[in-house]
C-alpha cells in the first residue's frame, strides 16, 4: 500500500512539472525554435532581367491581385507623376540584411546592391466590361553597375507579364471621376525609359527621396509615416525628424505655390536639373530649388516659342509653360515622355497659380 501511494505521488509530481513546463519560457529547449520568416523573392543580378514578371515572385496568390509577398513593402509619393490618368502601385523589396541611407531631402535615397523598385501601371472601370486592366510594371534593378531598367507587358487575361524593352502602344478605354476617357497608352522602350531617368548621363530613380515620401501610408497593420516604416522593416537606416517636403498637389487645403512646386517637382524637375535631358533650359523645378520664382521660369524668356515668358505673370495666353501643357502636338508638349492626353487638372493649376499672380512681367 506504501508502495502504490509512493508511485502514485512521483507520478502526480512528473504531471504537474510537465505541466508547468508546457506553459513557461521554453527558450531555453533546444528543441523548440521560433521560425524566422524568409523572403520568396528571387532576385539574382546576374540572371536579371528575367524573362516573365513571376520568376521574381514579388506577389503572393493571383499574380493579378499584386499582393505583396514578405519582404515586399507599399510605397507612395506626396503627389505621383501624371502619366495619362494610370494608377499605380508601388513597391520596393531589398536583399535581407541590407538598407537605404539617408543622403538630403530632395535626393534619392541611396539603395543598397540588389534593390528592386516596383512600379505597376493600371487602370479601373475599364470598358466595355468595368473592370480593372494592369497595363504595365516597371522595374529598377540596382546593380553593382547601376540602376537597369525592365518593363514588363501584362498579357489579356491578367495572369502573366513579359519582358517588352522595345516600346509598344495599346489602347484603353475607362472612366474617371464619371467620364469617359480613351487614350493609346505608350509602354516606354529602354531608350525612352533613359531619357527621362538619366542624370550626367547614368540612370538613376525619381520619386524615392525623404520629401515625397514623408507622409502617412495606411498598411495592413495600420497606419505609419512611410520613412518610420521603411526604419522599423530595415530599409532605411535613419532619418531626420524635419523634412522639407512636397505636398499632394490636388489638397486645397495647402498653399497654391506649394501645390504647383510639388507638381512641377514629380512631373518635369527629372528633366529640368542639372545633367538631365533639358538642363540646357534656364530652369529648375526641382522642390528645393522652386522658392526662388526665377527658377520656375517666372518673367524668364522661353527658347524658340511664341509666348513671351515661360511663365507670364497674371498672363496665361503668355506663358510657354501653359501652352505646352495644354496641348497633345508631340513636338511642342510638355512633358515630352510620359501622356499622350492632357491631364486637365494639373493645366488647371498652373492657370490657378499663374493668374493668382499680381506683378506682371515687364
Amino acid at each position: 500500500m506504501k508502495n502504490n501511494y509512493f508511485l502514485k505521488s512521483i507520478f502526480f509530481l512528473l504531471l504537474f512539472s510537465a505541466l508547468l513546463s508546457c506553459g513557461s519560457d521554453d527558450s531555453s529547449n533546444p528543441d523548440k525554435y521560433e521560425e524566422i520568416p524568409q523572403s520568396p523573392v528571387v532576385v539574382d543580378l546576374a540572371m536579371v532581367p528575367y524573362d516573365n514578371l513571376s520568376q521574381y515572385k514579388f506577389y503572393e496568390g493571383d499574380m493579378k491581385n499584386l499582393a505583396p509577398a514578405y519582404g515586399v513593402l507599399p510605397y507612395d509619393l506626396s503627389t505621383p507623376l501624371f502619366t495619362d490618368y494610370a494608377h499605380k502601385k508601388r513597391f520596393v523589396w531589398m536583399p535581407e540584411g541590407t538598407s537605404a541611407t539617408y543622403a538630403a531631402d530632395g535626393k534619392i535615397l541611396d539603395f543598397p546592391v540588389g534593390a528592386v523598385l516596383i512600379k505597376n501601371f493600371y487602370y479601373d472601370n475599364v470598358q466595355p466590361a468595368n473592370t480593372t486592366r494592369i497595363i504595365e510594371t516597371r522595374l529598377l534593378i540596382n546593380t553593382a553597375d547601376g540602376w537597369i531598367f525592365a518593363n514588363y507587358v501584362w498579357n489579356e487575361a491578367q495572369t502573366e507579364a513579359e519582358l517588352n524593352m522595345n516600346g509598344m502602344f495599346t489602347d484603353v478605354t475607362w472612366v474617371e471621376n464619371g467620364v469617359t476617357k480613351s487614350t493609346s497608352y505608350r509602354i516606354p522602350s529602354h531608350e525612352e525609359c533613359f531619357t527621362c531617368h538619366k542624370q550626367n548621363e547614368k540612370a538613376v530613380p525619381i520619386g524615392p527621396k525623404p520629401q515625397n515620401l514623408n507622409r502617412l501610408y495606411t498598411y495592413s497593420d495600420g497606419s505609419r509615416n512611410q520613412l518610420s516604416k521603411w526604419i522599423e522593416e530595415g530599409y532605411l537606416n535613419t532619418a531626420p525628424q524635419t523634412i522639407n517636403s512636397a505636398v499632394d498637389w490636388a489638397d486645397e487645403s495647402q498653399p497654391l505655390e506649394l501645390r504647383v512646386r510639388s507638381y512641377l517637382d514629380i512631373n518635369c524637375a527629372h528633366c529640368h536639373s542639372e545633367g538631365a535631358h533639358c538642363d540646357y533650359v534656364p530652369i529648375r523645378f526641382a522642390f528645393s530649388e522652386t522658392a526662388n520664382p526665377v527658377n520656375m521660369g517666372v518673367c524668364v524668356q522661353p527658347f524658340q516659342s511664341s509666348q513671351a515668358f515661360i511663365v507670364a505673370a497674371g498672363s496665361t495666353e503668355r506663358s510657354a509653360m501653359h501652352a505646352r501643357m495644354n496641348t497633345n502636338e508631340e513636338s511642342q508638349r510638355m512633358p515630352l515622355m510620359g501622356r499622350t492626353i492632357i491631364h486637365e487638372e494639373g493645366v488647371d493649376l498652373i492657370e490657378q497659380w499663374i493668374t493668382s499672380m499680381e506683378n506682371p512681367c515687364p
